[in-house]
């Protein structure tokens, strides 16, 4: 008899006990606004940014309504100006080049490599070719760059890097946590991330004023001084009228629901990378799919695998996570010339005007495939979606 995979790729585990317990006094209270406290009270977004500057090793930290307004409020606040030129990274998610549009920035995209890095060549060729002052960088699905590499270019190039890393929060780079290598770090608390809120963002950085331009960027009015990891009064006086109200506040609401999260977030951590370890296993066991090598230095979270498929013709692939879906098993396919669901390639963002095509990053997605793990899967249930890929992959 065939196996089926019978479990949602989109169930998330339910929200801690006491995160609802707090979300319910907090609606019972009506003070749902973050800065709508009582006389001697802090607010649960201001707690929320003590803790996860404490965990990430921050300075200062900032909550928002979503990663993507993290960055864009990033890009603002390091000065990124309407027509100035920021390098990214070509394989992203679409919030990535939406922020760099909102924000008036014109984009540099760089390719990557066959491990889904940035490649560091041709990045420093744009560097130098584009004059960027900027580089945004994606540490996309979890992979990331040789990170003293990627410094020793931003410092040849005097460029300010700015590092999403909606899928790298806990991770590390030789022993430093993803997000502190660069001038500021942007995560997300959307529901496929390592912590969940529906929606939410957070902004770390250890540089005052950028975390001053920030705070009223996100539309704190002349409140600031309720935020829980904040500089001190003179640096926002410095800043205060020139720095665009974007109405980006993360509420109470979600606040709450994000603490007891933190506070779980290294045990998941290892949760995640066992199930990894075990998809990976099984996988390798198929001589015609290739996964990735990660790097000694590479501490990674395992929230999602990618692997490709270089022995499938190019139009054999759709039939291919076809055959996988009928078997109960959801893969995402990078090489699409459709966007599909949170999937697209950067040829996709015509907003952003006239690209120049990127023939290698094309190659690599277009033989990627991508697959989320989510810790409602048990180590045995990675065991079973790793048997029917390599069936399934074995009749192509």
């Amino acid at each position: 008899m065939t196996r089926r995979f019978d479990k949602s790729f989109t169930q998330q585990e339910p929200i801690p006990e006491a995160a609802i317990a707090r979300a319910v006094e907090i609606m019972q209270s009506g003070r749902l606004h973050r800065y709508n406290v009582a006389e001697g009270e802090t607010s649960e977004a201001s707690l929320l940014e003590q803790e996860y500057s404490a965990w990430q090793g921050s300075r200062y930290c900032l909550a928002c309504t979503s990663g993507g307004q993290a960055i864009q409020i990033a890009l603002r606040a390091a000065g990124v100006m309407p027509g100035d030129a920021v390098l990214a990274n070509a394989y992203t998610l679409a919030p990535v080049p939406g922020a760099l549009h909102a924000a008036g920035a014109r984009p540099v995209l760089v390719e990557i490599d066959e491990d889904w890095h940035t490649d560091l060549a041709d990045l420093e060729a744009k560097a130098q070719a584009s004059g960027a002052r900027f580089f945004l960088l994606s540490h996309m699905r979890g992979h990331i760059a040789d990170m003293e590499a990627v410094m020793a270019v931003c410092e040849r190039h005097a460029l300010t890097l700015i590092e999403d890393c909606a899928h790298t929060m806990g991770a590390r780079w030789n022993g430093v946590r993803s997000g502190n290598h660069g001038r500021v770090a942007c995560f997300s608390a959307q529901t496929y991330k390592h912590i969940n809120s529906g929606e939410g963002g957070l902004l770390t950085t250890d540089d005052p004023e950028l975390a001053a331009r920030a705070i009223v960027h996100s539309g704190s009015y002349m409140l600031y001084g309720r935020h829980g990891a904040a500089p001190e009064e003179e640096v926002f006086r410095k800043v205060r009228l020139d720095s665009a109200n974007l109405s980006a506040r993360l509420d109470n609401l979600r606040a709450a629901l994000l603490r007891p999260q933190l506070a779980a977030i290294d045990e998941n951590i290892a949760r995640w990378n066992k199930r990894y370890q075990v998809l990976e296993q099984g996988l390798r066991r198929s001589s015609h799919l290739r996964l990735p090598e990660r790097r000694q230095h590479e501490a990674f979270v395992g929230s999602s695998i990618q692997m490709q498929t270089p022995a499938l013709e190019r139009d054999a692939i759709p039939r291919f996570v076809a055959a996988c879906a009928e078997r109960g098993v959801e893969l995402k396919w990078f090489g699409d010339d459709e966007p599909r669901a949170f999937t697209s390639r950067y040829d996709s963002w015509r907003y952003l005007g006239d690209v120049p095509e990127l023939p290698q990053t094309l190659a690599v997605l277009a033989k990627t495939l991508d697959m989320r793990i989510p810790l409602t899967f048990s180590q045995d249930d990675c065991a079973q979606i790793a048997e029917i890929v390599v069936d399934v992959l074995s009749g192509f």
